[in-house]
């Protein structure tokens, strides 16, 4: 992910460098060097931040003044469900469906 992606990402969701850090599990200063390229976010750390991006697709609602309220009242797991929640959402049909173990006679 380049640190273009990602600064869009963030402001995608309407968040401070800080607030996506913790969402991210990471400090602020983080953040930042991943933006200006220093350094790069975790393969974990990306595949959050594009199951953002599909929350942010999928809910365009998501992000700003709620979710910044969600992280600060509720806590980072609280935000981090509802995002991952938002992203896994079968509204358009093109979530993947469960496997079934088949019955064994």
């Amino acid at each position: 992910m380049t640190p273009k992606e990602i600064f869009e990402v963030r402001a995608r969701l309407q968040l401070t460098q800080e607030q996506f850090a913790q969402l991210l599990g990471v400090h602020g200063l983080t953040v930042s060097k991943w933006e200006r390229g220093v350094l790069q976010p975790t393969p974990y750390q990306v595949a959050l931040m594009h199951s953002f991006t599909k929350a942010s697709e999928r809910q365009p609602s998501i992000g700003g003044a709620a979710l910044a309220g969600i992280l600060i009242g509720a806590g980072v797991a609280a935000a981090l469900f509802m995002l991952l929640k938002a992203a896994l959402d079968d509204s358009d049909g093109d979530a993947p469906k469960p496997k079934t173990k088949p019955k064994r006679a």
